[in-house]
């Protein structure tokens, strides 16, 4: 039994999948995170939304480990050790698919770095392939998928790794709103039989309604938390149901007001232009996932 599946003993509370507090980032001069604090709840689904520019991304990575802070401390299932923490699934904006690989083995490419068993491999890509409605479509290659198959790759990939925390960021960006339709009920019915942590990055405040359990609402210039709301309407939800129930539209409408320019700036340049789309970037963030536990030191800056 691994660490991330140990049996709590009953009457015991357990600590958030992620507690982040005082977490600062400067990119040159700028200050691009200002003392976010938040906790991500065991088992909820949580999602972050705000402007671009506000550093949704930017914290998702540095909980991910694979950007580093200038100061605060990030704690995953109540311990900050790199040692102690458990590998967490990320799922990237565009699905960060390597185009020579095969959908089979882009999503047994963690499983095969972490040099887990071929029989075992075999038995947890088929599964996640089956969770995202991919079965049958192991050998096709990415050129061979829309963008909605690439995207459900990219979920497989993470969910093969079987870990407890999910990050996701923005995965459905780039879909159709059709498509993104169908994964957010696809999503809804993954993380109902798992109960996974997921936290979640998006700009669309519909999204993180029908989503989210809780949802951490950012500012920009610098990047800090402005709100955290509750959910409240009732699961299991779809997409179709969520937008009827009520309390959906005083919700939506409380969080586009706190989004307005006087409570926070709505805009800036591009928030990632520092990032590279290239192979080796691709190759760099899966392997750091995947074979990086998160390192969470303080620093100053």
């Amino acid at each position: 039994m691994s660490d991330s599946q140990k049996v709590v003993p009953l009457g015991t509370a357990l600590p958030p999948a992620v507690r982040a507090r005082n977490i600062t980032k400067y990119f040159g001069s700028e200050r691009v995170l200002d003392n976010v604090d938040f906790d991500l709840p065991s088992g909820s689904f949580t999602s972050l939304v705000g402007p671009s520019g506000c550093g949704k991304t930017t914290m998702l990575r540095i909980i991910a480990g694979i950007e580093e802070a200038g100061g605060g401390t990030i704690e995953i299932n109540g311990v900050s050790s790199a040692r102690d923490v458990p590998a967490l699934g990320v799922v990237f904006q565009q699905g960060s698919l390597l185009p020579w690989k095969s959908v089979q083995k882009n999503v047994s490419f963690g499983l095969e770095l972490a040099k887990l068993d071929k029989s075992e491999i075999k038995e947890r890509v088929a599964h996640a392939l089956e969770m995202v409605h991919l079965t049958g479509s192991e050998k096709k290659y990415p050129h061979q998928l829309s963008g909605g198959m690439q995207q459900r790759v990219g979920i497989a990939r993470a969910l093969a790794l079987d870990p407890p925390i999910l990050l996701m960021d923005e995965p459905f960006a780039s879909v159709d709103a059709q498509t993104r339709e169908e994964l957010h009920d696809e999503l809804l019915n993954i993380w109902e039989k798992s109960r996974k942590s997921v936290l979640f990055v998006t700009h669309s405040i519909d999204e993180a309604i029908v989503l989210s359990d809780q949802i951490i609402v950012m500012g920009a210039r610098p990047g800090r938390v402005i709100s955290r709301m509750k959910v409240d309407l009732p699961r299991p939800r779809t997409e179709e149901s969520a937008h009827l129930m009520p309390g959906y539209g005083q919700l939506r409408s409380k969080i586009r007001n706190l989004l307005t320019p006087s409570n926070s700036e709505s805009q800036s340049e591009e928030e990632n232009s520092h990032y590279s789309d290239d192979d080796a970037d691709i190759i760099q963030d899966i392997t750091s996932m995947t074979l990086n536990p998160p390192i969470h030191e303080t620093r100053g800056h």
